[in-house]
């Protein structure tokens, strides 16, 4: 998956490169960083650093990751949070993800993972710290392929705009059926006569001829994608980093006719079409799923698609905060 975001411990990161928010000086501090330079030897890390130091705010260096799991540990150095100056502090934010992604690459890594940069003691706020990692990131992978991994080390470092929150809880409110919380009762004498009637004139009905069951198949899912995506005048590479698929999965749902994908990835190329929920529900249909009322997953995911909202990172955000999977693949 291109884009996920995780809670876990940045320093156990099986990836290619770890980014440190680091201060300018490039020195160990405390928190995220510190537990970096722990992990990795602070000596040997430190060592490494002072060849490098200073930097300027927005920049970013590399670093062997010595005994991290990582191989390289890409340093940047988030702005402290101006309130009076927030476009500067966003743009620096900004400069800060883009310039490790660009390290990254340049040194042929694969995948990284950051922390949310600046949203520790340098006061950036954490929905707007996230909100800015997220876009950053997103115009990153337009032309880009590698993974990256939004690492929160909590709950709490996880935090999103109260708006969009707000709007979600309430559609799910109207729309989420907790099954567990449904009692069953006892049909009624008019509804057994209905269903005792129903199940004997299925009986009596004989079953249709299996040449006439194979004629009515459904198109599969495969075709059914590439027609669609003829139809929505749009190329390969933009549906499937719209849909944060790998291109790898992409090939072969696109090159095996038989190929079944996994409901995550058949919502996320949904979304990435940007179907309408009865256009959603046909196209799921032929990969044999379907939305429920009963599942907060698939509640989550019919609100963006109703409201017209096809942007799958800030779909992925709301499915985090909800303890849910990520849409993709």
């Amino acid at each position: 998956m291109p884009f996920t975001i995780v809670r876990q411990d940045i320093t156990k990161m099986e990836v290619d490169a770890i980014v440190n928010a680091a201060n300018t000086g490039l020195q160990m501090g405390g928190g995220v960083c510190g537990a970096i330079f722990k992990a990795a030897g602070a000596a040997q890390l430190q060592a490494a650093c002072n060849k490098l130091a200073p930097i300027k705010t927005g920049e970013a260096v590399i670093t062997p990751g010595f005994n991290l799991p990582a191989k390289y540990v890409i340093h940047t150095a988030g702005p402290v949070y101006r309130e009076w100056n927030k476009e500067q502090s966003e743009q620096l934010l900004r400069a800060a993800y883009t310039n490790s992604l660009k390290l990254a690459v340049e040194n042929k890594c694969e995948s990284i993972a950051f922390p949310l940069i600046s949203s520790g003691i340098y006061g950036y706020p954490k929905d707007e710290a996230l909100k800015v990692a997220v876009s950053a990131i997103k115009d990153f992978l337009k032309d880009h392929d590698i993974d990256v991994t939004l690492v929160m080390f909590d709950k709490a470092s996880f935090v999103l705009s109260r708006e969009l929150l707000g709007a979600v809880e309430s559609y799910i409110d109207d729309h989420y059926v907790d099954t567990h919380r449904i009692e069953r009762r006892e049909l009624l004498e008019v509804e057994r006569r209905e269903l005792l009637g129903a199940e004997r004139q299925a009986v009596l009905e004989e079953p249709a001829p299996l040449d006439a069951l194979v004629g009515n198949l459904d198109e599969p899912f495969s075709q059914m994608l590439l027609r669609l995506i003829d139809a929505k005048g749009m190329k390969d590479v933009e549906v499937y980093k719209r849909a944060n698929l790998d291109r790898k999965l992409f090939s072969k749902i696109r090159s095996n006719k038989g190929y079944m994908p996994s409901k995550r990835t058949a919502i996320a190329l949904a979304v990435a079409l940007e179907l309408s929920l009865e256009e959603t529900a046909d196209f799921l249909k032929r990969a044999g799923y379907a939305l429920s009322p009963a599942v907060k997953f698939d509640v989550i995911v019919e609100y963006f698609i109703a409201n017209g909202k096809y942007d799958i990172f800030e779909i992925n955000q709301v499915l985090f905060e909800y303890d849910q999977p990520l849409l993709g693949g």
